[in-house]
């Protein structure tokens, strides 16, 4: 695959992510607008009098059509938007989700304050989740056929079947608890102290990459298997080359690509998907936020937090369709 094409195919794939984009946010809109319930009086507030409420209605474009309101939120997302609660005024400055029911602190700022949160435990989870998935499949290879391959392929499988919050748990009880070693998670700021963030994550990250890990373990240990039964590789054996040369210089870089691609498209899913995680764990991220929002009917703070999970989700798979073909010259562009 030549530059040319790589360009080709990554300007398709840009297309294609934003134009996604736009489909899940008209489908998170249109939800939101056709959910039960006076917006105007629920954003105003209990104590708003008619002439306010009305005001509000005025300010959020209920009185428009669905598709005009549509293009108001856009226009928000790109510009900005001026807003009304009734007694006050405030501008949210693009890319401007609206302002939240129970606090009027506007959605952006509320998801870039959580934002962090959220990423830090996956990002430290990644770092798990490839380590150990990776070593562990790779080993599984390299000794098929023992009883070692057999006690990761039974682990792996115990991993996939068990729930985050189990694990989660069962962590809490024996390393909190039972044994003492850690305290119980409390977040810190990485800014504040980067020792006793790391400390604190420390848990959330295992429970979290114990999970992944064992869908990269089964996904590199079936990609070495299959890079290890090339002719390439019989041709190095029949060389003479030794099998830990074989395994980590030629049989690990070609099982690579699909373990790159399920790596990105792992991590844009665990933004949104760490719900249980930093709810159990009392962290104060997206996932607990959101389950906060919907818990008090929050709207606009259910569809901002939905629609940056799409984001990262959506994004994620193509970074990974990307680093898919530039790992692999093999793989065919349509």
């Amino acid at each position: 695959m030549g530059t040319a094409g790589l360009g080709g195919f990554v300007l398709r794939r840009t297309v294609g992510t934003v134009l996604t984009l736009l489909a899940i946010s008209v489908i998170v809109y249109v939800v939101f607008y056709v959910t039960p319930g006076d917006v105007a009086q629920i954003t105003c507030g209990p104590r708003c009098s008619p002439e306010q409420v009305h005001q509000v209605a005025l300010q959020l474009h209920l009185d428009d059509p669905l598709y005009v309101r549509y293009g108001h939120f856009l226009e928000g997302l790109v510009a900005g938007q001026d807003y009304s609660t009734g007694t006050s005024a405030e501008h949210c400055a693009a890319p401007c989700l609206g302002l939240s029911y129970q606090s009027d602190q506007q959605v952006t700022q509320l998801i870039l304050a959580k934002l962090p949160v959220s990423l830090s435990l996956v990002s430290g989870a990644m770092v798990l989740w490839l380590v150990l998935g990776v070593g562990a499949g790779v080993l599984s290879a390299w000794r098929r056929g023992r009883f070692t391959e057999r006690a990761l392929t039974a682990v792996t499988l115990a991993g996939t079947a068990t729930p985050v919050f189990v694990i989660g748990l069962i962590l809490m009880i024996v390393v909190c608890g039972e044994l003492r070693l850690l305290p119980f998670p409390q977040y810190v700021n990485l800014a504040d102290d980067p020792e006793q963030w790391a400390w604190n994550l420390l848990l959330p990250w295992l429970s979290l990459a114990l999970i992944e890990a064992a869908s990269f373990a089964r996904l590199t240990r079936s990609s070495m298997l299959e890079t290890l039964a090339e002719d390439h590789i019989r041709t190095f054996r029949a060389y003479g080359v030794g099998e830990r040369s074989i395994i980590g210089r030629h049989a690990l870089r070609g099982a690579v690509a699909p373990v790159i691609a399920l790596n990105a498209n792992n991590f844009g899913s665990a933004v949104g998907g760490a719900v249980l995680t930093e709810t159990l764990f009392g962290l104060p991220g997206i996932g607990q936020e959101l389950v906060h929002a919907v818990t008090v009917v929050d709207l606009p703070v259910v569809v901002g937090m939905v629609l940056v999970i799409g984001f990262f989700v959506v994004l994620a798979n193509a970074v990974a369709d990307v680093l898919y073909a530039v790992a692999d010259r093999r793989v065919v562009l349509a």
